[in-house]
């Protein structure tokens, strides 16, 4: 049986815990040879052991210009073209307004927005007609979060990005998608500044708003990626996917 992304060179940025690392396994699982991104080696270097084949991971920080140089330099070297990007690398913390600090938004703005554009448009001369580019975004897109309004504003730039690049990438085919997970715990949740039992805390209130009465998991996230990444959907073209349990849709 032909294997979804059969031959398929992909790049997972963020790649090392969560949506991302589940994301690369699915790659790798669906016949991919996958590079992933993270700006800790220790935990890339675990991320790559746990894949075990058709992975390699390129120490990167997403925001740094000079990181994004060598990584793709690093995947012309090895592979010579890119079929898939998964633009995921990203974070946020929750700060309310009247706290919010310059460093916050700098910080914020420049790995989700400013790494996340120039990853794309730096990997724009490895990309042949017909690639599928992936961003992840967020239910906060169009939903409102406290103290989340910095990370809610870098994601509702992602998904006009998606709309926009679409159409500056429409004479060589390369299709543009945005994803948009919903309340999905991954280790990113603890980097936000919540506690373990802060976290639990906050899964089990919004699991009361979500239809399916559920959170969702890191793989669910990465099933639904494969699909905006093969040519199951090859007619499908800046959209926003969301991955939610319904939480948005009502």
């Amino acid at each position: 049986m032909m294997k979804k992304l059969e031959g398929k060179v992909a790049l997972v940025t963020g790649g090392t815990s969560g949506i991302g690392l589940a994301t690369a396994k699915r790659f790798v699982a669906e016949g991919a040879y996958v590079f992933i991104t993270g700006r800790r080696q220790t935990e890339l270097d675990a991320a790559v052991k746990a894949i075990g084949e058709n992975i390699t991971g390129v120490q990167s920080d997403a925001s740094k210009m000079e990181d994004l140089d060598r990584l793709f330099a690093t995947i012309e070297q090895e592979k010579g073209h890119l079929d898939v990007i998964f633009a995921n690398a990203g974070g946020g913390e929750l700060v309310p307004l009247g706290a919010i600090t310059e460093e916050h938004f700098d910080k914020t703005f420049n790995t989700n927005v400013k790494g996340l554009l120039f990853t794309v448009q730096k990997a724009l001369p490895l990309l042949p007609e017909g690639a599928s580019i992936i961003l992840n975004a967020s239910t906060t897109t169009t939903m409102g979060t406290p103290a989340f309004s910095v990370y809610s504003a870098t994601k509702a730039a992602v998904r006009s990005f998606a709309r926009n690049w679409t159409l500056d990438l429409k004479e060589r085919q390369i299709r543009v998608n945005a994803i948009s997970p919903g309340v999905v715990p991954t280790p990113g949740y603890n980097l936000m500044g919540l506690s373990d039992e802060q976290v639990q805390d906050f899964v089990a209130t919004e699991a009361k708003n979500i239809p399916l009465g559920r959170v969702g998991t890191p793989d669910e996230i990465a099933k639904a990626v494969v699909f905006l990444a093969c040519d199951d959907s090859s007619f499908v073209n800046g959209i926003e996917l969301f991955v939610d349990g319904g939480m948005a849709q009502i």
